[in-house]
């Protein structure tokens, strides 16, 4: 029985980071029965379960600095700093095409965290569900302040990480006993509060619920960081993450620094292969060809 979920954390363009970790479990032909990713983790989740190697990590490198991506003057106009139309539809459909054929046919559970605007509360969405995955990609990763909220099955909806920055606690619930973590944040990190309150009472008025979460949100993560460092120890989780001086701003743009974050994810998880694989291997779990 398959019993181990794979895990992926959030961050914006520290997301990168992922993209390389997942590029090399790609180059091991290791897919996991059940994988949850958060924001751009959930981005992430798309390209390798699509088995497209490399592609998220083009896309992020190669539009960094094109303004129908990445533009800060979309924040006036009441769009996203992210241009999610743009990445999901233009570049996906065009520019960098996905893959859709393989993706549909996957036997890989793909589960996204979204956050609920009006009650503040975590809402998931699965490709086993009659839903459209790509936008729940699209609002798990329209982050807060900078993006705009989507609406999907009649709900209202922002940035999965607000509500649940590191879903393991789903994978437990949906009965996985073991995970493979990627986080995005080095060990030891940990998330201050929420500095934006004043702004975010402003913008969300209309969402009290929301704000509230958004004010809590350091606790969950870090409440949710104590959980894995408990299930570590318990031999339940194997995190990968990056070193202390691997990291890059939410909406990096420097495509040197971003190809080293990716050059980093690669490494780190070819580093740590053998010992993921004898972690694995203890219950067999997952398949490695």
């Amino acid at each position: 029985m398959h019993e181990t979920s794979l895990v992926l954390e959030g961050g914006g363009m520290r997301g990168v980071f992922t993209s390389g970790v997942l590029d090399y479990l790609m180059t091991e032909d290791m897919y996991f029965p059940y994988v949850i990713g958060v924001s751009a983790g959930a981005c992430n989740a798309l390209s390798y379960l699509s088995r497209q190697p490399d592609r998220s990590r083009y896309i992020n490198v190669n539009f960094a600095n094109d303004p129908r991506y990445i533009n800060m003057r979309n924040l006036l106009k009441g769009k996203g700093m992210f241009n999610m139309d743009f990445l999901f539809n233009d570049i996906a459909n065009e520019l960098v095409p996905f893959d859709f054929k393989t993706f549909h046919h996957i036997d890989e559970r793909f589960v996204i965290p979204t956050t609920d605007c009006v009650t503040g509360e975590v809402r998931y969405f699965d490709n086993s569900q009659e839903t459209d995955i790509f936008t729940a990609v699209q609002a798990s990763s329209s982050l807060p302040l900078v993006g705009v909220p989507i609406e999907l099955d009649g709900y209202t909806l922002l940035d999965g990480g607000i509500a649940d920055p590191i879903p393991v606690q789903k994978a437990i619930d949906d009965g996985f006993r073991r995970h493979v973590i990627v986080l995005t944040r080095p060990k030891g990190y940990r998330k201050k509060p929420f500095r934006a309150k004043f702004t975010s009472k402003l913008l969300y008025r209309e969402y009290p619920k929301l704000v509230e979460t958004m004010l809590n949100r350091h606790e969950i993560y870090n409440e949710t960081l104590d959980q894995l460092e408990a299930l570590e120890d318990q031999g339940d989780v194997f995190i990968i993450r990056p070193k202390g001086h691997e990291q890059v701003k939410r909406a990096e743009k420097d495509q040197a620094k971003l190809n080293a974050l990716h050059e980093a994810g690669v490494l780190r998880a070819k580093e740590q292969m053998p010992a993921l694989k004898d972690w694995l291997n203890a219950n067999k779990q997952v398949e490695i060809h």
